[in-house]
């Protein structure tokens, strides 16, 4: 890949150089990235931006990377921020260049990942008059930003790049808008290094928990007959340090431990206290587990709908412990009893070394009695489907995906829909930030161009979209992208020539009046492949699966595997909508007769 890296010692000289010289805002705007550790940006030019775009011409110690479309340089720099813990870094221009952009904001700050926005605006003499190209991006980015500025004077403009990398990767990560208009590209000022002294007084996140609520939640841990850990991405973004000391956790405690969507990885799937994946499509063991557990602790995740079902039936008898970065997560959606604020790594450290110098203990035959119970919840096999021999099912193409590539070094994305559940359920992640995916706001599209910029931060590893036919082609035009920077990643598309997810919807929820989510003119991936410069495989029979994944592999280009599936597979289990833990729909029960049982009208409004 022509991509390019940095002289760590070399750009701490330019920073000492730097500092007080007089330069355009464009000039300005480069150092504060190099000041920042930034190597890549995602972009895509336009008028409002030429200035920068011009600097970038001239300096090669930050990489840009030319994508087709700007959502597609948000999602990138989406992939780019959760593979490494770095910020992300787009840059666009304004009015559409800027609109484009709220899509992959929105989804940065539901699922906390760090991103900073560089958006380009009209001259400042020309803001308010709807001039060509003008849009009030501050007023569309607030709801989906931690914060946003637009820049007027030149001389405030690194501070305020300096703050936004710095509100954008601290406390809850999140992305952050920077507005800079045209002329305040051409103006000259003077250049500020990165200061602690500048930093926001009224932004000061607590990142040390509470050491009397932390030795309370150790007491409530030690009572505990029926525990149990619940995770979240709060880990993730916390750091390997922090997946590393809830490893430690569990192996001190001997808890069942579940996790989120965005939790994957933080703790290994093939641990011996890995319940699987929670929530609307987990697995059997890990709902009825939180069902039924009396002591429940919650480790950076937010108690979203998708996982707590209905709220009322929610873990009913348990005392919930809740750790979390952010003040506004917490008793936000369900009440707690012992609150932790603080960073995740932070607090585990803490519980780590009061359990162990705790004498107390929990009851080693309760223990025993709650692992009896968990273990006939497992041996329910709820991840179970009928084999075939004559047609590929999407669950046995995600195992043989995992199979042949967990000895690489292998990085996943994914798409939306029920690929993406079949990915979380199958896909066996050992490690903290190999799994990027679109959590909170369920973006389709996501998968392809969050890929790329894996494969920009790391460009000797296996990176593959698991994919859907309906979301991949919301962002295709990225793979000309990736042809273009010789990144060679795979999409792994899951074709059922539906919109799976909604079709599944639409069978158990509205007579299996299917509307509109049958895709008729879907393209010949294979050929959409080869137009693009890339590869195109095409497997249709179980049998000839493990060659051309392996084939896949082998390939050092870009590459569109269409994989031919069952198009009417369904994705169990299945917690219906306003259901509790305990009601979930297992694969054997799942007639069209029994999913309309368990729905009620309820149920039906609340999806």
């Amino acid at each position: 890949m022509n991509v390019t890296t940095k002289d760590a010692p070399a750009q701490a000289t330019r920073r000492q150089d730097a500092a007080g010289q007089e330069m355009t805002g464009a000039e300005i705007v480069l150092q504060a990235l190099r000041d920042n550790g930034v190597e890549h940006i995602f972009g895509y030019p336009g008028g409002a931006v030429l200035p920068i775009y011009d600097e970038i011409f001239q300096q090669d110690d930050v990489q840009h990377i030319l994508v087709r479309h700007e959502q597609g340089a948000g999602h990138a720099a989406e992939g780019y921020a959760r593979s490494t813990g770095k910020v992300g870094v787009m840059l666009v221009t304004s009015g559409p260049g800027a609109t484009n952009a709220v899509t992959p904001l929105q989804d940065a700050l539901m699922d906390s990942i760090p991103l900073v926005c560089i958006t380009g605006q009209v001259p400042t003499t020309l803001i308010g008059s709807d001039a060509f190209q003008e849009c009030d991006t501050v007023g569309i980015t607030r709801p989906c930003t931690k914060h946003n500025w637009l820049v007027k004077d030149v001389n405030e403009l690194a501070k305020v790049l300096h703050e936004a990398f710095r509100i954008a990767k601290t406390g809850r990560p999140g992305p952050v808008v920077v507005d800079i208009p045209k002329d305040v590209q051409f103006a000259k000022g003077t250049y500020h290094a990165p200061s602690p002294v500048i930093e926001q007084k009224s932004y000061k996140p607590r990142i040390q928990g509470d050491l009397n609520q932390i030795k309370a939640a150790i007491e409530l841990m030690a009572s505990a007959k029926k525990p149990m850990l619940y995770t979240g991405g709060g880990v993730v973004n916390s750091g390997p340090e922090a997946s590393h000391l809830l490893r430690e956790l569990v192996k001190l405690t001997n808890f069942p431990i579940t996790s989120t969507l965005m939790g994957l990885g933080s703790y290994p799937a093939s641990g011996e206290n890995w319940m699987g994946m929670l929530g609307m499509h987990g697995t059997y063991e890990a709902n009825m587990a939180m069902h039924d557990c009396d002591v429940m602790v919650c480790v950076g995740a937010r108690f979203d709908d998708r996982i707590t079902g209905r709220l009322d039936a929610f873990a009913p008898n348990s005392k919930k412990i809740h750790i979390d970065i952010d003040p506004s997560s917490i008793n936000k959606n369900v009440h707690v009893d012992i609150p932790i604020l603080g960073d995740v790594g932070l607090v585990l450290e803490d519980m780590v070394r009061l359990w162990r110098a705790s004498s107390k203990k929990n009851d080693p035959e309760a223990m025993k009695s709650w692992w009896t119970q968990i273990t006939k919840w497992r041996a329910r096999n709820s991840l179970a489907y009928k084999p075939n021999s004559d047609v590929i099912m999407p669950q046995y193409a995600v195992q043989r995906l995992y199979e042949l590539t967990k000895s690489h070094d292998t990085y996943i994305t994914t798409e939306v829909g029920q690929h993406q559940m079949w990915a979380a359920q199958f896909y066996g992640f050992e490690k903290p930030n190999r799994w990027m995916t679109s959590g909170g706001l369920g973006t389709m599209g996501y998968g392809l161009p969050a890929a790329l910029g894996v494969q920009i931060a790391h460009p000797d590893a296996l990176v593959i979209d698991i994919a859907g036919d309906a979301s991949v082609l919301m962002t295709m035009q990225e793979m000309s992208c990736a042809v273009q920077y010789n990144a060679p990643i795979k999409i792994f598309i899951l074709n059922n020539q539906y919109m799976g997810m909604v079709r599944q919807w639409q069978q158990l929820l509205h007579g299996n009046r299917l509307s509109n989510s049958y895709t008729e003119a879907l393209p010949d991936f294979v050929k959409l492949a080869e137009a693009y410069g890339g590869v195109g495989i095409r497997a249709e029979k179980p049998a000839e699966l493990d060659d051309k994944i392996q084939e896949m592999i082998d390939v050092k280009r870009p590459v569109i595997f269409d994989c031919r599936v069952a198009n009417l597979a369904n994705c169990f289990p299945m917690i219906p909508s306003g259901k509790p833990h305990n009601e979930m729909l297992l694969p054997d029960e799942a007639t069209d007769e029994a999913v309309a049982n368990a729905i009620s009208a309820e149920g039906r409004s609340l999806v």
